[in-house]
């Protein structure tokens, strides 16, 4: 491969940029400064740029403990969006294997493989999430049996798969739902005369929250956390 195509993919810039680079003096191939981009890139070699290595990465597979106050989307004129917590290349190519709002914190998956998200965003995978919920009211005890029943929200045809709780205390729940309607926890508590004060996604599918990543931190998945969304 050529160094200014190499450049492109791992910095995620254009050929012009890439070429601006090399005329800096900045690049170096296997410790070497280089200025040409016609040079030619092996897999053995190491690319550096302002002391940094440029390595071409396959598909990324991040999980983020999600803080509040962030949006999950590029942009965004109130809020910051998650991408500024991230130190990545070419972040315009990753997405959200399942959003989380504004105000929600927890487990969040960000990726680049399409294919791998749609198996947790599609409702006929029905991929498992669990939340845990801090509601303004106690927890009364029709709440099991309504959610095992499923819930018919506003605006809805159909009630809600059944979901699965587990009370924690008055007013603290694990909730584990099997799909990913609009606000859907947010609305099946509504629709019982309750409000969610806070909520914290804690798993999805077998992918559990790492307990040891602060608020805003992320890590790469792990070959097995990857690999679980397609073992259903």
């Amino acid at each position: 491969m050529r160094l200014d195509k190499y450049l492109c993919d791992g910095l995620g810039i254009t050929r012009k940029q890439a070429t601006k680079l090399l005329k800096s003096g900045d690049v170096t191939l296997d410790g070497a400064k280089v200025k040409s981009g016609a040079v030619k890139v092996s897999s053995q070699s190491e690319v550096m740029w302002e002391d940094r290595a440029i390595v071409l990465r396959g598909p990324r597979y991040l999980m983020m403990n999600k803080p509040t106050g962030f949006v999950c989307s590029h942009e965004d004129g109130f809020n910051h969006t998650v991408f500024v917590l991230l130190d990545e290349v070419r972040y315009d190519d990753l997405h959200f294997a399942g959003r989380l709002d504004v105000d929600t914190t927890g487990l969040l998956l960000i990726t680049d493989d399409g294919k791998w998200s749609h198996r947790i965003t599609s409702p006929k995978h029905k991929c498992d999430k669990t939340y845990r919920v801090w509601l303004a009211d106690p927890v009364q005890e029709e709440y099991a049996n309504a959610f095992q029943q499923g819930i018919l929200l506003r605006n809805e045809k159909e009630p809600t798969l059944p979901a699965e709780l587990e009370i924690i205390s008055d007013n603290e729940v694990l909730l584990t739902i099997h799909e990913g309607k609009y606000h859907q926890v947010k609305r099946m508590f509504a629709a019982l005369g309750n409000r969610v004060e806070a909520l914290h996604r804690e798993r999805i599918g077998q992918i559990v929250l790492d307990e040891t990543l602060e608020p805003g931190e992320y890590r790469d998945l792990s070959p097995q956390e990857i690999e679980s969304i397609f073992s259903k």
